[in-house]
C-alpha cells in the first residue's frame, strides 16, 4: 500500500515471494516506494529501472521488484541493501525520499500521528522499530492498567512533551521486556505471569524491578554500543518530511515539531540516567552494575575514558 497499490491479490502475492524468498516486507515495501517516487521525481530514469515502469500504482513492477531484490539484479541490487545506503549512491535529493532512522526503514505508524512512537522510532537503537515502542491511541485507551506504573493520565495522541517521553520510559520498558523474552506482544501477559516464568525458567528469585532494571540495562548497554559505533545524538532524528503536515489527509495540520523532539528526547535520556546529548552518566552504569561498559564511551566525553 505504500506503493499506491489497492489490490489486495497484488499485495498478497508481494507478501507471499518476500516469505518465501526471506524478505522483510515492511523494509521491501519503503525500498520499492521509495524507488518508485524517484522515479517519478525524474532521479531514476527508465535505464536505471531497465525500463520498468515505476510509476506508484503499478502492480506489476511492484511484484517484479521484489524478484529483483530477492535476486540483487538490477537496480534491485541496489534496493537490497535498503534505502539509507540505496539514496547515498543515487544522491540526487534522493536522500529527503529515504524514510529511515539509522538505516531502519519505517514502519507503517505515521510519527505525525502516534508522537511517542515517532520518539520512540528516533531514540531506539536500531531506530524505526515499532514492536518494542508504544501505539499512543493504544495506550491511552488502556490507561487505567498503567497506573500501577506511574502513568495515570490519558495524554493526546498527537502531543510530543516530556510527558510523552515518561509514558514511552515507563510503558516502553513492558514492551522491551517482552522483547527480550521473546513473549508475544500480542497476548496480555500480566506481571505475575512474567515473573512466575523467569523464575521458573532461571531459578533466579525475580520481582518487577529486578525486571525493569534487567531493560534499562539493555537499553544503555545497546546505546553504548551505538556510541562506540560512531553514533550520536544526531543520529536520533525522524525524516525531514514528518515535520510538515501532509495535504489530503486526516492529519492534516499535524506534524512532529522539531523542537518538541528535541526536548521530549532530552528528558527521555534524562529519564534514563544519561545526559543531554544521550551519553550515560558514569554513575548510572555504576548503578546498572556495568560500569566495566564505561571504557566504550566516547573519550571527549565526561564520562569516557581512553582505552
Amino acid at each position: 500500500s505504500n506503493c499506491g497499490i489497492d489490490d489486495l491479490e497484488a499485495l498478497l502475492k508481494a507478501h507471499e515471494l518476500c516469505g518465501r524468498q526471506g524478505l522483510d516486507t515492511i523494509s521491501t515495501g519503503v525500498a520499492i516506494s521509495f524507488a518508485m517516487e524517484c522515479f517519478e521525481k525524474g532521479i531514476l530514469t527508465s535505464k536505471e529501472t531497465e525500463g520498468l515502469d515505476l510509476s506508484f500504482g503499478n502492480a506489476p513492477a511492484m511484484l517484479e521488484m521484489v524478484e529483483r531484490i530477492a535476486l540483487r539484479k538490477g537496480l534491485g541490487d541496489l534496493l537490497a541493501e535498503g534505502v539509507k545506503r540505496a539514496a547515498e549512491r543515487i544522491g540526487k535529493g534522493s536522500e529527503k525520499f529515504a524514510m529511515h532512522v539509522k538505516g531502519e526503514e519505517l514502519p507503517m505508524h505515521d510519527p505525525r500521528y502516534k508522537q511517542a512512537m515517532g520518539l520512540h522510532y528516533s531514540v531506539h537503537a536500531t531506530g524505526a522499530d515499532h514492536c518494542t515502542g508504544i501505539h499512543d491511541d493504544l495506550i491511552n485507551r488502556y490507561t487505567p492498567d498503567w497506573e500501577r506504573i506511574g502513568t495515570p493520565e490519558s495524554i493526546p495522541v498527537s502531543e510530543m512533551s516530556p510527558r510523552k517521553a515518561r509514558m514511552l520510559y515507563q510503558v516502553g520498558l513492558g514492551k522491551q521486556l517482552c522483547n527480550y523474552l521473546g513473549y508475544c506482544f500480542f497476548v496480555p501477559w500480566t506481571d505475575q505471569q512474567i515473573r512466575e516464568a523467569v523464575e521458573g525458567i532461571t531459578g533466579w528469585p525475580m520481582s518487577s524491578w529486578k525486571l525493569m532494571k534487567t531493560v534499562e540495562r539493555g537499553i544503555t548497554l545497546a546505546r553504548i554500543f551505538n556510541l562506540r559505533e560512531g553514533f550520536t545524538s544526531r543520529d536520533d532524528i525522524l525524516p525531514e518530511r514528518f515535520h510538515a503536515s501532509p495535504e489530503d489527509s486526516p492529519l492534516k495540520g499535524i506534524g512532529v515539531n522539531p523542537q518538541e523532539l528535541s526536548d521530549a528526547q532530552k528528558a527521555y535520556y534524562q529519564m534514563l540516567g544519561w545526559d543531554d546529548a544521550g551519553i550515560p552518566t558514569y554513575g548510572r552504569l555504576v548503578e546498572l552494575n556495568i560500569e566495566w561498559a564505561a571504557k566504550y564511551l566516547p573519550s571527549k566525553s565526561p564520562q569516557g575514558k581512553d582505552p
